[in-house]
């Protein structure tokens, strides 16, 4: 292997990381209305696990609600049920047409929890940061093994090493972010 396929290895994966952090930290709630709380939401749909938006209109009418209009008025049952088996913290009302998800404020100490808990996916996310490096290293002491210069191969280990720094402070940047969007009162 040169020293090109490896780093480009390792730029894919730090890359997929930051993408599935940026993911994960849309589905955590912070206070406001979004359409994203529903993605691991599952309903039973003519025999098959459809999202909630597969089966209905999902819409955000103000910064508190959610608004969900079934396509077909018999799937409101199963759509509550769904919701509240999901553990997302939200209580589904509805009115025969359409279900209504009020979001409740977050108290102090939910946002301190709810700030951990994005502590806790960006961690993760760092983590699979150093694996990739640590994977780079030692695919480039292999390739050095299989005829690859020791120059080469220690430049090969500074930039596997340079781009871990540019993606901890690009998921640093995405942390930041969320934990000042979730103490905003």
């Amino acid at each position: 292997m040169d020293t090109k396929t490896i780093l480009n290895e390792t730029t894919d994966r730090m890359q997929r990381a930051l993408d599935h952090l940026t993911e994960e930290l849309l589905n955590i709630r912070a206070g406001k209305a979004s359409v994203n709380v529903l993605n691991g939401v599952f309903v039973e749909y003519y025999g098959s696990q459809t999202p909630v938006s597969g089966v209905a209109s999902v819409t955000v009418p103000d910064a508190k609600t959610i608004l969900i209009q079934p396509w077909d008025k018999n799937m409101i049952r199963h759509i509550e049920k769904a919701i509240i088996d999901s553990n997302i913290g939200l209580t589904p009302s509805n009115n025969g047409e359409h279900i209504r998800l009020s979001i409740p404020p977050l108290t102090e100490d939910r946002r301190k929890e709810i700030v951990k808990k994005v502590k806790g996916e960006g961690e993760t996310a760092r983590i699979s940061l150093r694996n990739a490096r640590r994977d780079a290293v030692e695919a480039f002491k292999k390739a050095q093994k299989e005829g690859m210069s020791e120059d080469e191969q220690k430049d090969g280990e500074a930039q596997a090493q340079k781009l871990l720094e540019k993606f901890t402070k690009l998921i640093d940047v995405e942390l930041d972010k969320k934990e000042k969007e979730i103490m905003t009162v």
